[in-house]
This record gives C-alpha cells, structure tokens and sequence, in this order.
C-alpha cells in the first residue's frame, strides 16, 4: 500500500517513449502485492491456509488486542531476501517498520504494519521480452508488510461481512518506477514479475485467491509536458483484465482532458462485466497516513552472513537458465527466454532436447505444436498428455530420417489422444516409415518423369515451379513415404 514514486525526474532518466495514444503518451507504475509463502503470519503464529471459515484464522496479535505484541516471521524475512537477490536489489543490512494509519472496516488495528522509510529491499531491474523486444522496469522498491482483512459485500443484503483470516497474512509488496508505456507492456512486466516469485518459490502466484494482486498507476500526458494526474486502479486478479483495464482508463483520461476536464488523483475499481474503471475513493498521499516507527517492533537487521548463506541456496534463476541454453543449446536470446517461463518448461525442453540432442527442433515443436495444442485446451506443461521423453523420440526419428515432418504431426496427432502410446509402435501401425531404398525410390521417380514429359520440359525451360509437381506426384505414387529431400536431390540429378 505505498505509493509508487512518480516524479519528472524518475520517468524521464533514460526512458524511451512509447506509441502514443491519440496523440498522449502513457505512462504506467506498478505496485504489487505478493503474498509470501509461509504457514504463519508476518507476526503471529496464525494460519495463512487459504479457504477456513471467516474469522478462524485471526488471533489476538492480529487483531492487536491489548498486552499483545507482534514478533517477526524469519521465513517472510527469508523470502524478501530472495526476491531481492533475483531481481539484483540492495538488501538493506537494516530497515524500519512503520505504523501506516487508516480507517477501513476490515483493519482491525487502525493501523497497518508496513515499512516506509527504509525498506528491506531496494532497487532492483525485471528484464522481459514485448513480443521480440527486450524491455526493462525498474524497481524501487519492495517491503514488508502486513495484510488486512476482506470485506464482504455480496453476501448480505444491506450490509457489508467482515472476514479476517487474512488479517497479519505476510505480503511484499513490490513498487516499480514508472517505466511502462502500454497496457502491453505493462502485462508482459507483470508476467515475468509472476514468473520470478513463483520460481524461486516465495508466492504461490495464485491471483484467484488473493496471492498476487497488482495495482496499476496510470497517467496520460502530451509528449514533453509535465506529468499528468494518475489514477491507481486497484487489485487487478488477471492479466486479461490488467490489460482491459488499462487500455480503458487510457481512453477515459484521454477524453476528459479532450473535453476540457482535470484529471482528480483517485482510487479506482475495475469491473470485467462492463469492462469500465470507477472512482472507488479520492487518492491519499503519504503524508495522509501519518507513518511513524512502530514501537513495539525493533529495527530489522540482517545479517551479511544470512544473506550469503540464502544466496548460495538459490534455485538458478530464469535469466541464468536462459543463458546457460543460450551457451549451451545454440538457442536464440528469445528462444531461451521463452523456454524459461516456468521451472516445468524448462525442464521439459532439457528432456526433449538430451532425448533428440536437437535442441532447436526442441524448441521450435514446444513452442510450436505443442504450445498450440496447451493454449487451445488451456492446460499447462505439467498437463501436456504428451511426455517429454516421447517428443524427444518423436524428434529423433525425423533427424533419422526414419519419418518425414509431415509424418511426425501424424505421429504426434496419436500421442496428443492416446497418451502413453510408443512412438515406433505408433510409425509401425500406420505405415509412416519413409522410403529410404534409393532404389525402389529411382523407379518411382523414373515412372512419374515418364508420366509427366510436359512438367519435365516446362522445368528444363527455367519454370522451377514444374519442379514441385513432379515432387508431388513422386510423394503420391510413394504414400508419402518417400523422403522429400532424397526426392528433390534424385529429380534434380536425372533433369540434370
């Protein structure tokens, strides 16, 4: 709940413009809200288990009830290490949790436990890829804090339920400078950010439940003029409605200035059934929030040691998995990047890949075919009812000639239905070998240029195209069994 720094200085330092909108370029920030991967909260030993019945899960030092004094969860210490480690941060040796005071209903305190001043981690860079173009955000910051509790509005008629289980849950909450210049952008961050603290396994990144919440600062300005108003649109749960969102909001600010109207600093809501944004509340700054120390927590300091004992117990990162299969593997900066997307991804093209030992045909089938077949039934690699072993094997027999690509979709096509199938098995049953008998391909070939005088003269008077009919007509006297490369290598050596 801090705000994202938002000055000339910070958005101008470097930053490319983007495409412009009507004439106005945008300009985005993020905040996001992780939440930590711990049993217990930030400050009490309460569950953090997702679904219990409402108000099971708050004990006394959530609630800040009197004589009861929070005590700092080292795992979520833990976790804010690691992500700043993976994002190449400053880990602050020693920072300063603060009260940040507010009414709502569901903050039981009056306040929340958060950090303003010095924060746990600080700075910080999440590279990405906008299609094939590298990009970068920078970020300020990420702290500590706790969450409130949920508000519950559809349930009663007339009134409004309070449930606070999540009251005292462990969140970082990661705020980025306003580098972003389209809702395009601005999802492929969030994205990558998603990937990174899923991988190194402090968020479980389910946004359904609550786990990873993004709030977006968006503002639209003439080039070269000072900054605009922003508004933040609050707790986007889906990269669909992230971008639907922000394109909307864009419009939105863009036809009040067209029309003459200011641009009021607010809070907005976002709701996927009409695809609009509303004001929800004027926006506070930090000034409104009163922060001050809190007195009943002590300064967090940690250790150097800690930090390099945590840094050595590092899963390799995306960004040096991604280099090792460029290094390694002979595959392109983007092929590598989007190879790396998961830990489940990455694993499965090695396999592919140590099973062919082609690893760009690897590549190109994962991302090709298989990616289509994943996206179109929306499973994920863990789901894909083909194994790795046996897109491996598929692969391999292409290389040796065994099958044709054609071929293989075919192969493929079986593997998708009736997972569990071998490959030879599958080549065996429906005649899919190709014809590798330079002899019994010679008398094809003969036949079809004897057939066909005319398409031999055209192609021996310069049209290349008759080339490819009597290719077709070879593949069709062969039942596609013929290897098309011995084809054209044996047609072009009788046409001479």
């Amino acid at each position: 709940m801090s705000e994202t720094v938002n000055t000339f200085e910070a958005q101008q330092q470097g930053r490319p413009t983007g495409p412009l909108v009507s004439g106005y370029e945008v300009i985005i920030g993020f905040e996001t809200h992780a939440q930590l991967s711990t049993a217990s909260k930030i400050f009490s030993r309460a569950s953090t288990a997702f679904g219990a019945e409402p108000n099971t899960q708050a004990c006394a030092v959530d609630l800040a009830l009197p004589g009861t004094l929070p005590v700092m969860n080292k795992g979520a210490v833990e976790r804010a290490i690691r992500f700043g480690l993976a994002i190449g941060a400053h880990i602050a040796p020693r920072s300063i949790f603060a009260r940040k005071n507010y009414f709502y209903p569901d903050l039981p305190k009056g306040y929340q436990i958060s950090q303003f001043e010095i924060p746990v981690v600080q700075g910080g860079v999440v590279e990405f890829f906008l299609g094939e173009e590298k990009k970068s955000v920078r970020l300020v910051r990420a702290h500590l804090e706790e969450d409130a509790g949920k508000s519950l509005h559809e349930d009663f008629v007339g009134q409004t339920g309070i449930d606070l289980n999540r009251a005292g849950t462990p969140l970082l909450e990661i705020v980025t400078e306003p580098d972003m210049r389209s809702s395009a952008e601005a999802v492929a961050y969030a994205r990558e950010l998603h990937k990174i603290v899923t991988w190194i396994g402090i968020c479980d990144g389910n946004m359904q439940e609550g786990s990873f919440r993004c709030d977006a600062n968006v503002s639209v300005r003439k080039p070269g003029a000072p900054l605009g108003t922003r508004r933040e649109i609050k707790n986007l749960n889906s990269f669909k409605f992230m971008q639907q969102a922000i394109d909307y909001e864009v419009r939105w600010q863009i036809e009040q200035i067209e029309d003459g109207h200011a641009i009021e600093q607010a809070t907005v809501l976002f709701n996927p059934d009409t695809g609009e944004t509303r004001a929800m509340r004027t926006k506070e700054d930090a000034a409104d929030y009163r922060y001050f120390p809190d007195p009943d927590l002590p300064p967090l300091v940690i250790d150097p040691e800690w930090v390099i004992q945590i840094r050595a117990e590092m899963p390799e990162l995306p960004r040096l998995m991604a280099q090792r299969f460029m290094d390694s593997y002979g595959l392109s900066e983007y092929d590598a990047t989007s190879l790396t997307q998961s830990t489940a991804l990455a694993s499965y093209f090695e396999t592919v890949a140590q099973t062919c030992q082609q690893p760009k045909l690897a590549g190109n089938w994962i991302m090709g075919e298989l990616a289509r077949r994943l996206n179109v039934r929306e499973l994920t690699i863990d789901q894909a009812p083909v194994a790795a072993i046996q897109l491996g094997q598929l692969i391999g027999r292409i290389q040796d000639g065994t099958i044709s690509n054609n071929a293989a979709r075919q192969v493929f096509e079986v593997l998708w239905d009736t997972p569990g199938e071998r490959v030879d098995a599958i080549i065996e049953s429906k005649g899919l070998k190709q014809m590798n008998d330079s002899g019994a391909l010679a008398q094809i070939v003969d036949a079809v240029l004897a057939a066909n005088p005319k398409n031999v003269e055209e192609y021996k008077a310069g049209n290349s195209k008759a080339l490819n009919a009597l290719v077709g007509q070879i593949m069709k006297g062969s039942k596609g069994t013929a290897n098309p490369q011995q084809v054209n290598e044996l047609l072009r050596a009788k046409l001479g």
